[in-house]
């Protein structure tokens, strides 16, 4: 007969025979002759002791020379285990080359702490482009006294003094707001402003709500929060953003020996 019948992994396909043999020298094409211990007949059915989810999409590939997954698919790495096995050299390929084009998460933590009158800020980053986006928007003022004058007035006049952000490292960023000591051990306001906004603030709660409204603008969205310490009530605002790939492609149309790849692939 010019049909058989496959369990693998206590899951049932009937095929043609044509189908198994469609790429020659794979090992599926090889265990119709019986020689593969891994695949034996069993009640007048080929048993093949592998995970039977993957072997469907490996069934629809032979039958279509197509590699057309399911949008929510995720496991690449069962899936091309199994192509391995199987020696389907052309199938390995197209895997390896969606899996490049799979979108990854570019992830950003948001430590915020307030002590006394005084708000602390630390923003982590996986993507240093992001912090830099960041850091270009925040402007950090410190209220000091100005020089003395001859004038007898006894209250001295405030001047703003511009301080960058601090950059520990090219993925995080520290900065702080409220009150605190200037080093004539005065007591001075340190001020935030965020672009677009340009508001001197030296409420922590405000810039907070400003810089979660920048990163949901940019495409983040708040996956969690937690508290990290409670002694100075630390709480940790965590974010992620899909990075969508461009300009790799795989023409899936062709013959399954052939992958097309543009010369020049622009970010």
């Amino acid at each position: 007969s010019g049909t058989g019948t496959l369990n693998v992994g206590a899951k049932m396909f009937t095929t043609r025979f044509s189908t198994i043999k469609e790429f020659p020298a794979s090992r599926l094409a090889q265990m119709l002759e019986g020689r593969d211990q891994e695949f034996r007949m069993v009640g007048g059915q080929i048993f093949v002791d592998r995970d039977g989810v993957s072997f469907s999409f490996i069934l629809d590939f032979l039958r279509t020379h197509q590699l057309l997954l399911p949008t929510d698919f995720s496991d690449y790495l069962r899936h091309q285990r199994e192509a391995v096995l199987y020696e389907l050299d052309s199938l390995v390929d197209l895997l390896n080359q969606e899996l490049l084009l799979q979108p990854k998460p570019v992830l950003l933590e948001m430590h915020f702490s307030l002590r006394n009158t005084q708000a602390f800020f630390r923003v982590f980053g996986c993507c240093s482009k992001t912090i830099e986006m960041l850091t270009e928007k925040i402007t950090v003022f410190v209220e000091q006294p100005s020089a003395p004058t001859w004038s007898t007035n006894p209250f001295p006049q405030m001047t703003l003094l511009l301080l960058p952000p601090q950059r520990p490292s090219y993925y995080d960023l520290v900065f702080q707001c409220g009150s605190c000591r200037t080093t004539d051990n005065q007591t001075g306001i340190r001020y935030v402003s965020v672009k677009p906004d340009n508001r001197k603030l030296a409420s922590g709660t405000n810039v907070l709500g400003l810089l979660i409204d920048i990163l949901l603008k940019e495409g983040f969205r708040l996956v969690g929060t937690r508290t990290v310490s409670s002694e100075d009530k630390t709480e940790c605002y965590s974010f992620e953003r899909i990075k969508r790939p461009q300009a790799l492609a795989v023409n899936k149309t062709l013959k399954p020996e052939t992958t097309v790849m543009p010369e020049h692939a622009q970010k």
